[in-house]
């Protein structure tokens, strides 16, 4: 008999990865513009979907915030809830770095290098952060209870693979520049939309942070 033919692990590990691709299979367009209709860049967009398996006791990637030119880098980080997140000190003068965010609050003492140790965050929310020296340096971290996230580009947009099996979708914006609210911005919907989900603001934004002209003030955020 010619021809060929695979063993049955490897069937069953192919049969298991087509299921996965088929089981995440959804888009979902996320799209935000100012009041003034203008697309707006750096908003973190994280999307909760309900009756989907959580993902909780599993360990998120460990991502890096960096400290480069007396600037925190990125400026808004978006992690999963349990994330270890290390903060490297890439400049030739010391930092430190610290947070009174609770309950993900925690301080790095002055140093150079990169600490010994990674910082977790193991609960969702805004975590704000700075220099005890340099008073300029500002920093976001979003930690979000979802794997769904990232950041709208240049044109105010995201596109999110979602799982096609969930019965509601909450998606939600933040970003230290958007007056409407402290909080994020949610829209839900129960099935996933042939349209952008768009985000129109109300309010004018905050100007973007900037270290040299101090445009933007700590109690501003």
């Amino acid at each position: 008999m010619s021809g060929w033919f695979l063993p049955r692990h490897i069937c069953c590990a192919l049969i298991a990865l087509l299921g996965m691709n088929v089981a995440v299979a959804g888009v979902i367009e996320v799209r935000v513009v100012g009041s003034d209709g203008q697309p707006v860049q750096n908003v973190a967009v994280f999307i909760k979907q309900a009756g989907v398996p959580s993902t909780a006791g599993e360990t998120p990637e460990p991502v890096v915030m960096d400290q480069r030119d007396v600037r925190v880098v990125p400026h808004i980080l978006i992690v999963e809830k349990g994330a270890l997140v290390s903060f490297p000190n890439s400049d030739a003068v010391a930092h430190h770095v610290y947070s009174f965010s609770r309950p993900n609050n925690f301080v790095l003492p002055l140093y150079k290098g990169t600490p010994p140790a990674p910082v977790e965050f193991a609960h969702d929310g805004v975590v704000t952060l700075g220099c005890n020296i340099h008073d300029d340096m500002l920093g976001y971290i979003v930690v979000v209870d979802t794997p769904v996230f990232g950041l709208t580009d240049e044109h105010g947009s995201i596109s999110l693979s979602v799982d096609d099996a969930a019965s509601n979708y909450e998606i939600n914006i933040w970003s230290p520049r958007i007056r409407d609210s402290n909080d994020p911005l949610v829209q839900s919907v129960s099935a996933i939309p042939a349209d952008d989900v768009t985000f129109k603001l109300q309010k004018s934004l905050r100007p973007p942070h900037d270290g040299q002209s101090e445009s933007v003030g700590w109690d501003e955020y």
